[in-house]
């Protein structure tokens, strides 16, 4: 029998995957993606799995990053099927007093809403704002760009000028708690980007935090959080669709089991049944770095250094979510948390700080702080008239072993928090589908432990410190083999950027300047791991 033979070989058909498969079928490639479970999307999912009507997103939901993406954007998924939606408001955060402050794509309602939490801090908002509009074209083109970003970096470079550009390099290093306290007296504004730094894994305290909040919540004034319209696998069934009108296919229920190399270079995969499968051109991997060094690689090939740099490879916090379907919209107290799509809830800014130092410490926080999203209130097609497909998630230290007593009494935790803001909460619930980190890593080998980001946001793990020490750069020290997933810079979120980094170094390298291309990588690689 012959061996099935493409240009390129994809492992995973998460969003990363899909993204780079579609970038290398446009230049032209054959591709073929493998995805170990029996439905593509990674943690971009949708199902039916708490009351018939009711379409639950099993992982993911909220897009911001995707709005803003040069990846997503580029592959113009609106022409094949996908269609965005929002809340009325993007993101409210109550307080356990019930005093709740609003990040609306109205710059004026957002304003008038932290205005009321500290004098000027309307003002204050408005320019920081005005500062994201100016910066924001080159600094997404730097983010999601193969480390180093030379030509998007000289480019931001002209915008700012060097003394705005040092006081911006300053903000990026700060503690969002910190960054808070320089602009703004109220408490309101300070939640706002407090509560979207926790959408990370980093402590409101933690350095390098600064920059995640103040990027959702500008972001989030914007652009919103947009939601695909029928569900999260909507984005992944535009992937896909694109993918198939170009000749690429994706083969579910079909895991990889090797990866396989020969003189340094990947030369294919062979699958859990034994099938090899030849890449003409390039294996990308969209799996954790561990997966890809420690089980598809044989240890031959992993330079001794990088070995032990992948022992000290941090992953992110464990999560418990739980879907509801609701047989009404949630009873907020403050009305202003009634139209907004994605809701902080649990704790005030000094209740964030001890949320993360107890994670830190591995313990598992007394007082949760939970995101939830109010899914039929941004998308009327996720539930029947009348009702809302909602969840919520929660963050618990890495290792948590969850029986389903344990998780049932975190599941009922989170439901007394959000019971606290609206009364009769709990009453409207028919029906409720909870996971774990153990359930979590079941439904998606690729949440390792319950981990969501691919591995931890802090700052020793970002850029070319992901996966770990290195080039910030998608190549591995196999020639011609690609990490492509969440573990590769610029991390994790629904943007794509791992896997077009990826996709743009394997047609680099096959490229007429491949040969050069593959000298300076393994230049690197020598200076990096010896």
């Amino acid at each position: 029998m012959s061996t099935e033979a493409v240009d390129a070989v994809v492992i995973g058909a998460g969003h990363n995957g899909l993204v780079a498969a579609n970038l290398l079928a446009d230049a032209g490639w054959s591709v073929l993606v493998l995805e170990a479970t029996d439905h593509p999307g990674g943690a971009v999912r949708t199902a039916e799995v708490t009351e018939p009507g009711f379409r639950n997103d099993l992982f993911s939901a909220f897009y911001p990053m995707s709005a803003v993406s040069p990846a997503i954007r580029g592959l113009r998924l609106e022409e094949y099927g996908l269609r965005w939606r929002h809340a009325p408001e993007v993101l409210a955060h109550v307080l356990p007093d019930d005093r709740c402050v609003v990040l609306s794509r109205d710059l004026d309602r957002t304003a008038a809403s932290v205005e009321a939490f500290g004098d000027g801090d309307g003002d204050a908002w408005r320019r920081l704002f005005e500062q994201w509009r100016h910066i924001r074209e080159p600094l997404m083109e730097a983010l999601f760009t193969s480390f180093p970003p030379i030509r998007p970096g000289l480019k931001l470079l002209r915008r700012t000028g060097t003394a705005e550009a040092l006081r911006l390099a300053r903000m990026l290093t700060l503690p969002v708690r910190r960054f808070g306290d320089e602009l703004f007296t109220g408490e309101g504004a300070k939640l706002l980007l407090a509560g979207n730094s926790a959408h990370s894994d980093l402590s409101v305290d933690n350095a390098g935090s600064a920059v995640f909040g103040w990027l959702m919540a500008m972001i989030g004034q914007d652009e919103g959080f947009p939601v695909p319209a029928g569900g999260a696998g909507e984005l992944t069934a535009a992937l896909v669709r694109r993918l198939e009108a170009r000749g690429g296919r994706v083969h579910c229920g079909r895991p990889v089991r090797e990866v396989l190399v020969a003189g340094g270079r990947a030369l294919g995969v062979r699958d859990a049944g034994g099938d090899p499968v030849r890449a003409r051109k390039a294996v990308l991997a969209d799996v954790p770095a561990p997966t890809l060094y420690g089980e598809l690689l044989a240890p031959e090939w992993l330079p001794r250094r990088l070995a032990e740099d992948l022992a000290r490879f941090q992953w992110d916090s464990a999560t418990v979510k739980v879907d509801w379907a609701l047989s009404g919209p949630i009873p907020w107290t403050a009305e202003a948390a009634r139209g907004a799509g994605t809701i902080h809830l649990g704790t005030d800014l000094d209740g964030l700080s001890a949320f993360g130092g107890e994670l830190a410490r591995g313990r598992t926080p007394r007082r949760p702080f939970l995101l939830l999203g109010q899914m039929t209130t941004t998308d009327p097609d996720r539930s029947p008239p009348g009702t809302e497909s909602a969840w919520a998630y929660t963050h618990v230290p890495r290792g948590t072993t969850e029986n389903r007593a344990a998780l049932d009494r975190r599941v009922k935790r989170i439901e007394e928090t959000v019971e606290a803001n609206a009364p009769g909460f709990t009453a409207l619930i028919k029906a409720r589908y909870a996971q774990g980190p153990a359930e979590l890593a079941e439904h998606n080998p690729g949440l390792v432990g319950g981990a969501v980001n691919g591995g931890t946001s802090a700052i020793h793990q970002q850029l070319f410190f992901r996966p770990v020490p290195g080039t910030g750069r998608p190549d591995t020290p196999v020639d011609r083999l690609y990490l492509a997933g969440a573990s590769a810079h610029p991390g994790g979120a629904v943007h794509g950027g791992p896997g077009s980094n990826a996709a743009r170094a394997a047609l680099a390298r096959a490229g007429a300047l491949g040969a050069g291309y593959a000298a300076v990588i393994r230049a690197a690689n020598r200076a990096v791991y010896g």
